[in-house]
């Protein structure tokens, strides 16, 4: 999996800024004052002068975690790859340990690496394997991409390009970096934190409570 930032535009003075043309005002440096104003807005859930600083990154993840991370919507906009057209090989994704079911009522989630780790990662190797085969040989004897996608799992990776603002990424941060999302999307908003961060440390550090 991998989150690459191709673009931005802004950082923690556009947010200051874009909160004080209400006065008719405009910094040109970062100083300890504006970083209490982004406390501030962050803290009463002003999140409009957030969402001028804007953050496009170039995201490829297995099919499963990128239909969860799908669900967020509001504030994105996405393209992705799709194999009506693509007749390359796909790659796909090997996790490192298969986990245990949680313990208990609790219906999602998982506990810790199963006791038969290692087979169960063969033969999850092996099936995917077998069926990426298949694809291959389907395109090749000139069945449609449209179709022959059909036989691909959950565990062949997908990429696409994604736009949003920070406050946007945020969100969607606060929410897969939880104790309770699955690791898979743990690891991956993680690499998106680690950027946005890089970008705007001041706002990330208050929009993400951290």
């Amino acid at each position: 999996m991998k989150a690459e930032l191709i673009d931005s535009m802004g950082n923690d003075l556009t947010a200051v800024n874009a909160a004080r043309v209400s006065f008719a005002k405009k910094k040109d440096e970062f100083d300890d004052k504006d970083e209490r104003l982004i406390r501030y807005l962050a803290k009463h859930k002003h999140w409009t002068p957030f969402g001028h600083i804007i953050l496009q990154f170039r995201i490829t993840a297995p099919i499963f975690v990128a239909r969860q991370w799908y669900r967020h919507t509001v504030g994105f906009a996405r393209n992705e790859e799709s194999r009506r057209y693509i007749r390359d090989e796909p790659q796909y994704f090997l996790p490192e340990s298969i986990r245990s079911a949680p313990e208990g009522s609790i219906k999602q989630g998982s506990g810790g690496s199963h006791i038969r780790d290692e087979l169960w990662k063969l033969r999850y190797d092996g099936k995917v394997r077998e069926c990426i085969d298949t694809y291959n040989t389907m395109i090749k004897d000139g069945v449609a991409p449209e179709q022959a996608r059909m036989v691909l799992p959950q565990g062949v990776e997908t990429s696409w390009v994604e736009t949003a603002s920070l406050y946007a990424y945020a969100r969607l941060c606060n929410e897969r970096m939880a104790e309770d999302a699955q690791k898979e999307i743990r690891d991956l908003a993680a690499q998106v934190d680690e950027q946005c961060r890089n970008i705007a440390p001041a706002s990330w550090r208050y929009l993400t409570n951290d």
